[in-house]
């Protein structure tokens, strides 16, 4: 019988030619698996309704076609209901990019290098609120600057890439390097912030033709910029940018990018939730030993007898769901089938109702889920009554750990070594196999709890 031996999507997230170290993506577009653009449209009425159910499957099986990749993590991520039609889902586009448009005035009021097509890598003032002097700071809040600096990027004329429109409309930009000492302390963590931005944006996914342009660069920069304006709580933290890259690529729509990140961060933000005492993906480490204690008691035993029973050499991994370890094109398939398998059909309802985590949690209480329309993880935890249950993104990593068992026994002498093996797996996981050994971890955990 034939076999489709599937597309190369290589061709969607184009490598800077010299770039030859990249890992090869194993994600392929096979026709009967991948969900097509003519299935993700079939499963709509004409009045927009959307029957997930089949799309959650093929999407399990194979992955998404890159051509509508935006438009069903939209869906998958809770930024549309499943049961809207076509007029309201654009009503709520149309006001929450006039919402994005406000916010970003906001920021641009306070900070005139945002929304100017430039970013800020150098910081422009004190903890105390006072705008620093140094020649290079001011240089870099100029109005003909694109980046402060190039070292960081690949592209020697990264610098050059502005337009001459840009640089006509920025001349209100020297606001950026004002003399003027700034008294509000959330304005001042915020400023603080924004050369942090800047300095991990330079550096995400370089390797992408994609980010050879500024503009795409400083849209990734606006995002963050406003997303830590507003969740205030967090702010920024190294690693967003990683997360929110993609959301730029496949969503030509600024604000459109930004609510999907900020859907993506709902998820996630318990993890980069800092106290003066612990980081927020310590809770998800703890639950990771406990995992690896159940499952693998032997390896559990030997990490901790190497110092390692914090499980922090994990730390990577959760916080930017293995964006280090595949390949672009392959951590967006597996990005996808996780979702696919979480999917909870409240998720809209969930953020739309409530802005805390408390009433967040409370949104689905009492509610009876049309288990149909439930991502396959979501249905075994649903039918095993668990109240809390844990992000498959655990279950990923102890599936992780459990195929480098037996090396991580044999060869692992200090946690030096234990790091060393993990980051030999980039580029060598098959996405696929991991959230099918992942699904297989959470049957065995319930049979033993």
């Amino acid at each position: 019988m034939w076999k489709d031996p599937g597309t190369p999507a290589d061709s969607f997230y184009a490598v800077r030619p010299e770039c030859s170290d990249v890992p090869k993506t194993r994600f392929k577009i096979k026709a009967g698996k991948t969900l097509s653009a003519r299935k993700w449209h079939a499963a709509f009425t004409p009045e927009g309704h959307l029957d997930i159910s089949k799309s959650l499957e093929r999407i399990q099986r194979g992955g998404i076609h890159p051509s509508i990749r935006g438009e069903v993590w939209e869906f998958l991520l809770g930024c549309y209901d499943t049961k809207s039609t076509f007029d309201e889902r654009d009503a709520i586009r149309q006001r929450r990019r006039q919402q994005y448009s406000v916010w970003k005035e906001e920021c641009r009021q306070m900070d005139s290098v945002v929304g100017s097509g430039r970013i800020i890598t150098a910081p422009l003032i004190t903890e105390d609120g006072e705008p620093i002097q140094d020649p290079l700071n001011i240089l870099e809040a100029g109005p003909n600057k694109g980046l402060a600096s190039a070292p960081q990027r690949d592209s020697d004329d990264s610098n050059s890439e502005l337009s001459s429109e840009n640089e006509s409309n920025n001349s209100a930009a020297d606001g950026a390097s004002s003399s003027t000492r700034v008294l509000d302390k959330k304005v001042i963590q915020w400023k603080l912030t924004l050369h942090q931005i800047g300095l991990d944006v330079v550096r995400t996914d370089r390797t992408l033709v994609f980010y050879e342009k500024q503009e795409n660069l400083s849209k990734l920069w606006d995002i963050l910029a406003v997303y830590a304006w507003i969740d205030k709580d967090v702010g920024y933290c190294q690693g967003m940018s990683d997360l929110c890259s993609p959301m730029i690529i496949l969503l030509e729509d600024e604000a459109d990018a930004f609510w999907c990140f900020e859907r993506l961060m709902r998820r996630l933000r318990g993890n980069f939730r800092c106290t003066e005492s612990s980081v927020g993906v310590e809770t998800q480490l703890s639950n990771l030993a406990a995992i690896t204690q159940v499952l693998d008691p032997k390896l559990h035993q030997h990490l901790e007898t190497l110092g390692g029973g914090d499980y922090l050499f994990a730390f990577r991994m959760l916080m930017v769901l293995f964006r280090r370890e595949f390949s672009f094109g392959d951590s967006l398939f597996l990005w996808e089938m996780m979702w696919a398998l979480e999917y909870d059909p409240e998720l809209f309802y969930m953020y739309e109702e409530s802005d805390t985590s408390s009433q967040k949690g409370e949104g689905s209480k009492g509610k009876a889920k049309a288990i149909r329309q439930c991502g396959k993880f979501e249905r075994e935890n649903l039918r095993s009554g668990s109240e809390a249950p844990l992000p498959i993104s655990v279950f990923l990593v102890a599936s992780v750990l459990k195929t480098k068992s037996s090396k991580l026994m044999q060869e692992a002498r200090g946690l030096d070594d234990v790091v060393k093996i993990l980051n030999d797996i980039t580029g060598n996981l098959d996405a696929k196999k991991a959230c099918s050994g992942a699904m297989k971890l959470h049957k065995k955990v319930f049979k033993k709890g």
